[in-house]
């Protein structure tokens, strides 16, 4: 438990410093979360410090019981109401905060830390690599009913990572590295060059499918 808990303080860390070097203009640049650009995926991020339960199921209920258009509607509403600095800020100070995603543990903290600062990493072409010990962890985890909720097709693919003793699935190979499989698995297209294999484009942004 001390190991993951310190696991997740690093990543929230290293993601904060990493943001708050980011240019003014990046943050209105897209991340692999289709609709959001950088500030909408950081205010999704810091949600679980800032929204009391009380104010999300409120949201839920607004929202017709989808958790998904509630954390749309929040992340676009607080990236409008909170400056770069403030989310900054508000990640800096919460590294060491206890939340888990409902019904998980911090296994799965991890992992929406993780995801979504790849998220933004990728996207914007900066080469942070997470430590491997964090993506073991991370991948370790997975449950095939994760991979279903994200939709990915994965029929006859095997995804076999470059860096890590790590495969999933059955077929023809598709390798990468940890990260970069870990993304294909939440449903993300990835841009050119991250993919090797004979089902590469079918997870790469910009080729003719």
């Amino acid at each position: 438990m001390t190991d993951i808990r310190t696991a997740v303080a690093g990543e929230r860390g290293e993601l904060a410093e990493l943001l708050a070097g980011l240019p003014e203009t990046d943050w209105d640049r897209p991340t692999l979360c289709d609709g959001w650009r950088v500030r909408e995926l950081v205010a999704h991020i810091t949600m679980p410090y800032r929204i009391t339960m009380p104010r999300l199921l409120a949201g839920l209920v607004r929202a017709g019981g989808s958790f998904n258009r509630y954390a749309d509607r929040q992340a676009r509403r607080d990236a409008a109401d909170l400056t770069p600095a403030q989310l900054v800020a508000c990640l800096r100070e919460n590294v060491n905060h206890s939340w888990k995603p409902p019904g998980d543990g911090y296994e799965g903290a991890l992992s929406h830390d993780v995801i979504h600062g790849l998220d933004v990493t990728v996207a914007l072409g900066i080469d942070r690599q997470v430590p491997l010990e964090r993506l073991r962890i991370v991948l370790g985890a997975l449950k095939p009913r994760q991979a279903k909720y994200f939709g990915v097709d994965l029929a006859g693919v095997q995804l076999r990572a470059t860096d890590l003793d790590w495969s999933y699935g059955t077929g023809e190979p598709l390798t990468g590295t940890a990260q970069d499989l870990l993304l294909v698995l939440c449903g993300r297209t990835l841009p050119p060059n991250h993919l090797s294999g004979r089902d590469a484009d079918r997870f790469t942004a910009g080729v003719t499918r």
